[in-house]
């Protein structure tokens, strides 16, 4: 194994064997948090793997936009590669520029404004749900609907009911498993184990439900204005050609925005409704924007603009909680990082956290504040220092639809009801999950009329 020639300092807590796995999956925030107090670079050690965590904005941008050194990839990726296959999100860098390309008229603008459609429509049946006095698992329930959405913009089925039935207990198993697994010895994930098989009947089930939808998809032969009829569509014309993505690719990509989709977006409004329940100054300002826009109703794409405190919000939860919050690159030629020879090989850890907390860069970095998100605040960050959605030319291609989704969501709640803390809740992020989300947050529902409405 290749490691540093020049030593960065190691983080505290190492045990031996497992290194800082424990401590890392245990209590990923404070662990995180801690590293940039022992330098800019920092060493952790992964089970038998080592690898440097930047700590500061510069560092951090460097490796997420130069993507050419470091690439997609280390064991950890490796094993995350050959479960939900090698899509724009898991391939490597010389397959990517393309893959990014045929992708990206998925998520244009136009198409956008049919997916906010259906986030509306599943925000509506969420909070027509939701009856005063009733105990609700925040994360279970935006799971269930943000699911819901993500499969029906991926695929305009007839039954979209029956769509979701057949997926949801597949995608919970395959999203509860897959960071788990990555720190998983291989030898041990085919042990004809349990927890092995129902990981593995999962990803068949959702291989063969993906198959069955694309091919119904492929004989209908029209657009129906969601993501796969997209896919499906798609020519790349670089240099002449026209190919599009096989379906193999189209499978990849799928399965890709079905375990990122749903997965980020119940974490990322679950922890803004934790984090509001204990700011109700903050709570209350958020309250007089939706009644203001929204008089009640459902949020829709055309109240986007109205609502930057949601927004803002929204932006500040991912920053304290980024759903994504620990992926591997490996450098693919001798470089350099932060005066350290890094030979090719070096496995780098992209850990949002370790810089979304530092208090180099961010003022009381631990406290709740949406308005360090005010334009005249942020434009004072430096490039790197939000990095929920990753950088440059691999930032998340659906950041838009997550963004939006999670806005409308949170507001359409707001608008609606109010939540409190309900006993019995525990809201110490789970690390094992594919993204940062709270344990068990409970919440009893109280109904609540708008002042402005």
């Amino acid at each position: 194994m290749v490691v540093p020639t020049r030593n960065a300092p190691v983080a505290p807590g190492a045990l031996p064997v497992i290194g800082h796995a424990w401590p890392l999956m245990r209590r990923p925030l404070q662990f995180a948090r801690q590293l940039s107090d022992q330098g800019e670079l920092v060493e952790v050690r992964l089970g038998g793997v080592r690898a440097l965590v930047p700590c500061r904005p510069e560092l951090l941008w460097r490796v997420l936009t130069d993507d050419r050194v470091f690439d997609k990839g280390g064991p950890f990726f490796d094993r995350v590669r050959a479960t939900i296959g090698n899509g724009v999100g898991s391939c490597g860098f010389v397959e990517h520029r393309r893959q990014r390309r045929l992708i990206q008229p998925s998520f244009h603008p136009a198409r956008l404004a049919g997916y906010a459609a259906v986030m509306e429509q599943e925000a509506a049946a969420l909070t027509g749900n939701w009856r005063a006095g009733r105990i609700v698992d925040a994360y279970q329930e935006l799971f269930g609907a943000a699911l819901r959405t993500v499969l029906r913009t991926l695929f305009a089925a007839r039954d979209a009911d029956a769509v979701v039935d057949r997926f949801r207990n597949p995608v919970e198993t395959v999203l509860h498993q897959l960071t788990f697994r990555m720190f998983v010895p291989p030898s041990l994930q085919h042990l004809p184990l349990p927890v092995n098989r129902r990981f593995d009947r999962a990803v068949g089930e959702l291989r063969r439900g993906i198959a069955d939808l694309v091919t119904e998809l492929r004989r209908g032969g029209t657009d129906r204005g969601d993501l796969v009829s997209a896919l499906i569509a798609a020519r790349d014309g670089e240099d002449g050609a026209q190919d599009g993505l096989n379906d193999d690719e189209i499978h990849d990509q799928v399965l890709t925005l079905v375990v990122a989709g749903a997965d980020s977006v119940a974490a990322a409004v679950s922890w803004a409704l934790h984090l509001l329940h204990d700011h109700p100054d903050v709570r209350d300002q958020l309250e007089d924007e939706v009644d203001t826009v929204l008089a009640g109703r459902v949020a829709g794409a055309d109240d986007l603009p109205g609502l930057p405190c949601t927004a803002r919000v929204i932006t500040e939860a991912l920053r304290l909680y980024p759903p994504g919050w620990l992926f591997t690159r490996v450098t693919t030629d001798d470089t350099e990082l932060a005066g350290h020879h890094l030979p090719a090989g070096t496995t780098v850890a992209f850990c949002a956290p370790a810089v979304h907390r530092n208090p180099s860069v961010y003022r009381r970095p631990e406290v709740f504040d949406p308005d360090r998100w005010l334009p005249e605040r942020a434009r004072g960050l430096p490039r790197g220092a939000f990095a929920a959605f990753g950088g440059g030319a691999r930032k998340c291609a659906g950041e838009a639809y997550g963004l939006t989704e999670s806005t409308l969501l949170l507001s359409t709640i707001i608008a609606r009801c109010r939540l409190r803390l309900a006993p019995g809740s525990d809201v110490r992020p789970v690390a094992l999950s594919t993204a940062l989300r709270p344990r068990r947050l409970l919440m009893e529902v109280t109904t609540r009329r708008g002042r402005a409405t």
